[in-house]
């Protein structure tokens, strides 16, 4: 009876026994398995960070080389800019070319009026070399909306009368004197007044009516001429002034 105890103690130890050395194994190859499985994953993780650390390290540099490139670019247009500079405009000189000056004898205030704004609208006309000069065509039609004032005319007669623009002729005529004295320009166009008229000597006058009487010069003096006209009260002044280029 003590023998089959024994029996039974020593058969129960050696399945203890058993069972005790299959769970070590089995425990010892999970537990590899894992370490094993953890190794890959944080490689795995360790490989991605680097690929993803190169991709941006390349995208840097890419866009880095395109920054650099379109500061060239840029750079060369500013170069550009800077060398194709526009041309300068042509610079011009102006030289008296002749001068003319007629008395104002009459005080009347409508005839001063008329002179100044005749003055005022010739006053820096430009001729251009080779065309022709029209003073009613420049100065226009005297009305009474431009501010003429009706004074002293003559009519077809000789007779005295009053008339939109009385004051004109001796414009005109001042002007006419001025253009005589410049060879080149070539008068083509010119009517003498009805009677004498005091400003300047016979023969020497320009009479002016709109639709009428013109006077006309043609500018043959190889450059662009410049009239100046002005009136102080007492006299009427007008030059002509050749535009040469420096």
């Amino acid at each position: 009876m003590k023998n089959k105890s024994w029996i039974l103690l020593i058969l129960f130890l050696i399945v203890l026994f058993g069972v005790g050395v299959y769970y070590y194994f089995t425990l010892t190859k999970n537990n590899n398995e894992s370490n094993y499985e953890a190794n890959r994953t944080s490689t795995n993780a360790n490989n991605e960070e680097n690929s993803s650390q190169e991709e941006n390290a390349v995208a840097e540099n890419q866009t880095s080389e395109e920054d650099k490139q379109k500061q060239e670019d840029q750079s060369n247009q500013n170069n550009n800019e800077v060398i194709e500079e526009k041309p300068k405009e042509q610079q011009y000189t102006e030289e008296q070319l002749s001068t003319f000056s007629t008395k104002i004898y009459s005080k009347d205030s409508a005839r001063q009026n008329n002179i100044k704004i005749t003055c005022n609208t010739l006053n820096n006309t430009t001729v251009k070399n080779g065309a022709s000069f029209s003073f009613c065509d420049t100065v226009g039609k005297a009305t009474s909306t431009k501010g003429y004032q009706e004074a002293d005319v003559f009519d077809h007669n000789g007779n005295k009368t009053k008339g939109l623009g009385g004051g004109n002729c001796q414009v005109s005529s001042t002007l006419y004197n001025a253009v005589l004295a410049v060879s080149s320009l070539k008068v083509t166009e010119r009517h003498e007044h009805s009677n004498d008229v005091p400003y300047v000597k016979d023969g020497k006058d320009a009479a002016v009516a709109y639709g009428s009487y013109d006077l006309k010069f043609v500018n043959n003096t190889g450059n662009d001429i410049k009239i100046k006209a002005s009136t102080d009260g007492s006299s009427v002044t007008i030059s002509i002034n050749s535009i040469k280029p420096i």
